[in-house]
């Protein structure tokens, strides 16, 4: 493994460059099909697909999964037409991505431009919410990075309209959905390859980088805690790797354990979850040192009744290069998975749903449990105090 420090701009630059390929067939084998999407797609991420099937914008770009956001549907023959920002420097880094985007005068020129049928966000995590409240109100479904919202209130107006409007709420957990080692295991464990899933365990540590980021990243009201913030892709792969529907939070603490010039900043938190599926523990920090080669070891580890995986998703420490690893052991033997080829589907799943009305990217309902489990542990946790 090279020396050089992957940061977590430049992981989402490999993992898109790797989905773009398997989705254009890029090392396929010899005389595999490629389908109508992928021969259309070759433009995603300089240009608009041929043929393509939706017109989407995008409003707000204060964190960079945008770009993945973007690349999912432009691999899926989605045409970006707008772009709303409020920050100049922001737009015209996200121009040189994506020059084919018009720069909107207004959010609201976006929100009444007929043809536009999903709108996409990374906005500031609390803006997120109401943003989405005025999409669907405009006829507009949405996709959201991770988390959807910061507080309760706000996940029960984005739950009310949503019910009124039928429109689709979906938010783009990216350690799902563009790991293509999570999406193998998918496969797997619908296959039945460890039997029935019994505990998820996931970690997700991050570099916090502090110089990096904006004032609002150290703003509690901004962010929503560590637990809203991060621990929402646990939440999302807890659910679905469970197959919980109904699920509770059994404990839960947050914590600012070594940042003390950053009051309102949770450095550590971690939640026990209970499902009608299984059970599941994770922890997130902001603690990755700065000898790892990449922005943090994330891990999954997925336990069933006849074996487990391990989910390596952005290094593995003992050298393999980039990120995605999948780990299996069942009754017979343990082994490694080359994920390097899987496919990513959400892109797809979604603009089929737009189109179709389905939820085949993602239930509705899963959608709003993952964020309502990670918001009540946020809320009810425990506060854990730094030790000299």
């Amino acid at each position: 493994m090279s020396s050089e420090r992957v940061d977590r701009r430049g992981m989402l630059k490999t993992a898109a460059g790797l989905a773009t390929a398997a989705a254009f067939g890029v090392g396929r084998a010899a005389g595999a099909p490629q389908s109508a999407t992928q021969g259309n797609a070759a433009a995603a991420g300089t240009g608009q697909a041929k043929d393509t099937v939706l017109d989407f914008a995008v409003i707000g770009i204060n964190h960079n999964h945008i770009n993945a956001q973007v690349n999912a549907l432009l691999r899926a023959r989605g045409a970006l037409t707008w772009v709303y920002a409020k920050e100049p420097d922001l737009l015209d880094a996200f121009r040189k991505q994506f020059p084919q985007a018009r720069v909107a005068r207004s959010e609201d020129e976006v929100l009444q431009d007929p043809k536009v049928k999903i709108v996409l966000t990374s906005a500031i995590l609390d803006e997120r919410g109401p943003l989405a409240v005025r999409a669907m109100r405009h006829g507009k479904d949405f996709m959201s990075d991770k988390p959807g919202m910061t507080t309760l209130a706000q996940l029960a107006e984005v739950r009310k309209v949503q019910a009124e409007t039928k429109r689709i709420f979906s938010i783009m957990f990216s350690e799902r959905f563009e790991n293509q080692a999570t999406v193998k295991a998918g496969d797997l464990v619908k296959a039945g390859a460890i039997g029935r899933v019994l505990q998820t365990v996931g970690l997700g540590p991050h570099r916090m980088s502090p110089k990096t980021r904006p004032e609002w990243f150290f703003q509690r009201k901004r962010y929503g805690g560590i637990l809203c913030d991060i621990a929402s892709h646990q939440a999302d792969q807890f659910l679905f790797f469970t197959g919980s529907t109904q699920a509770d939070v059994v404990a839960s603490q947050v914590g600012n354990l070594a940042h003390p010039e950053y009051p309102e900043l949770e450095d550590f938190g971690d939640m026990m979850l209970s499902g009608n599926g299984g059970t599941g523990y994770h922890r997130v920090d902001w603690f990755t040192p700065d000898g790892l080669p990449t922005w943090g070891d994330g891990r999954l580890t997925i336990l069933g009744t006849n074996g487990y995986m391990e989910i390596r998703k952005n290094v593995d420490i003992a050298g393999r290069n980039l990120g995605a690893h999948l780990f299996l052991v069942d009754q017979k033997e343990t082994k490694y998975i080359d994920c390097s080829q899987v496919p990513l589907p959400y892109g797809e799943q979604i603009v089929a749903d737009v189109l179709n009305r389905t939820e085949t990217a993602m239930p509705q309902a899963h959608c709003f449990l993952a964020m309502e489990l990670v918001l009540k542990a946020e809320a009810n946790a425990r506060r854990v105090a730094a030790h000299a």
